[in-house]
């Protein structure tokens, strides 16, 4: 068990943000967040596969912890690929039965 050094500590107070948005791959994502004491809220957003941006507004308290409003902007697409063709029914090879062949 630790002893109380009787230092005494600021109250954590920070806030931060970031993003990231490369047209050319499609990426695009930031996150920002401050916290003042035991109050703390943030958002952050992620380009989602289908082409919608996924929005986390949030906040932290002591009563309900971790609390998200999710939300989605854009319509969710779809397109044609070759992996989503339908590939040809795979069909196994036919098993062949006889001697077994001497190879001399």
């Amino acid at each position: 068990m630790e002893e109380d050094s009787g230092k005494e500590y600021a109250p954590p107070k920070y806030e931060f943000q970031y993003g990231v948005k490369d047209g050319y791959s499609g990426v695009d994502f930031a996150h920002g967040e401050s916290r003042d004491e035991d109050e703390t809220r943030g958002s952050y957003t992620v380009q989602l596969p289908d082409g919608r941006l996924q929005r986390v507004t949030y906040y932290v308290d002591s009563d309900d912890g971790y609390v998200a409003d999710v939300t989605h902007e854009g319509e969710a697409q779809f397109p044609e690929s070759e992996e989503s063709r339908e590939a040809t029914v795979y069909a196994p090879p036919r098993p062949s039965y006889g001697y077994p062949q001497l190879w001399f």
